[in-house]
C-alpha cells in the first residue's frame, strides 16, 4: 500500500528492508523527470516515480530482488503499447538497497525539500478556510491556517496543517517568508481589508487572494483610498478567489478552485505576481 507524502521517517522506521527506485534518465514524453524517486518494500511503498506500468514493473523488480537478497540491476523501458502506456518516451531506472547511511541521506534530502516549500497563509478558519486547508493538506506546500479564535482553531485539526493563534494577523503578513501566499477568508470584512492591504504592500509574494465578490473588491478599492493608500494596491488582488467559471458558494468548490489557483502562483518557475488577476472580480456573487 501506499505511504502518506510526508511519512518517510515512519516508512523507513516500519520496513526492515527496502530499495531505492530513482529515475536516472529519461528521453521523449515520460510520467515523471529524471531524479524522481520512490521507496519499495515487502508490503508498502513511498512516493512515486509515475505509476502505470512502469511503476507497476519497477515495485516487481525492487521486490523480487529484496527477496533474493540480491542487488537490482537497472531496467531501461520504453513506454509504448507493449506495456500499456502510450506516453512514447523511455526511463532508465536504477534501483539500490537502502542501508542506514542512504536512509539517513534521504530523510536529509527530504528535510530540506520541506523546508523548502512555499508557504501559504490562510487567515480565517470558518468553513472555507478549513476546506482549504484541508485541499491543500496534501500538497508541497507549507499550510497555516491564522485566526484569533481559539476555539476555531482547535475545531480545525487537519493533518499537515499548522494553526497560528494571533490578535494581530498583519504581522503574520510580515514575518511569511518571500514567496508566501496570502489568502483572506475571515469573519469579518474590516479585518480582511487590513490583512489583504497588509499583504499587497509584499512585492515578493506569490499570491494575495480575498474571498468576496465584485462588490467587496470595489469597496476594498474605495477603503484604500481612504486609508490613504494607493487604490491601484488592489490591482493585485484576486476577488473572488477560485476563478469566474463556476457560481458555486460552496465551501468545498471554492476551496478546490483555489487550491489550484494557489499552487499555480506558489510554484510556478515564473515567480511571484506572474498570475494575472486583472478581469477576476466579476466571478461569484456576493455572500
Amino acid at each position: 500500500m501506499p505511504v502518506a507524502c510526508d511519512d518517510l521517517r515512519a516508512f523507513l522506521q516500519a520496513d526492515g528492508g527496502c530499495m531505492l527506485v530513482e529515475v536516472a534518465a529519461v528521453d521523449g514524453s515520460t510520467p515523471r523527470e529524471a531524479g524522481a524517486w520512490m521507496l519499495v518494500s515487502a508490503t508498502a511503498t513511498f512516493a512515486t516515480i509515475g505509476g502505470g506500468q512502469l511503476e507497476f514493473m519497477a515495485i516487481d523488480h525492487a521486490r523480487r530482488a529484496l527477496r533474493q537478497g540480491q542487488p537490482a540491476a537497472p531496467l531501461t523501458i520504453p513506454l509504448g503499447p507493449e506495456i500499456g502506456q502510450c506516453c512514447g518516451g523511455r526511463v532508465r531506472l536504477v534501483f539500490v538497497t537502502v542501508t542506514p547511511a542512504l536512509a539517513a541521506r534521504l530523510l536529509e534530502r527530504r528535510d530540506r525539500e520541506v523546508a523548502a516549500r512555499p508557504s501559504v497563509h490562510l487567515f480565517g478558519a470558518g468553513h472555507v478556510g478549513n476546506a482549504l486547508a484541508l485541499a491543500l493538506s496534501l500538497a508541497p506546500v507549507r499550510t497555516i491556517l491564522v485566526d484569533g479564535r481559539a476555539d476555531e482553531l482547535a475545531a480545525a485539526r487537519i493533518p499537515g496543517v499548522e494553526t497560528r493563534l494571533t490578535a494581530v494577523p498583519e504581522a503574520v503578513v510580515r514575518e511569511a517568508p518571500k514567496g508566501s501566499a496570502f489568502v483572506v477568508l475571515t469573519h469579518d470584512h474590516a479585518l480582511d481589508f487590513l490583512i489583504a492591504a497588509e499583504a499587497l504592500r509584499r512585492d515578493d509574494a506569490a499570491y494575495v487572494g480575498m474571498i468576496g465578490s465584485k462588490t467587496k473588491r470595489a469597496t476594498f478599492r474605495s477603503w484604500l483610498s481612504r486609508e490613504g493608500g494607493p487604490a491601484t494596491l488592489a490591482d493585485r488582488l484576486v476577488c473572488p478567489i477560485g476563478g469566474a467559471m463556476l457560481h458555486d458558494k460552496r465551501p468545498a468548490v471554492i476551496a478546490t478552485l483555489a487550491a489550484a489557483e494557489i499552487l499555480t502562483a506558489v510554484l510556478s518557475p515564473a515567480g511571484p505576481g506572474h498570475i494575472p488577476v486583472e478581469g477576476r472580480s466579476a466571478a461569484r456573487p456576493a455572500d
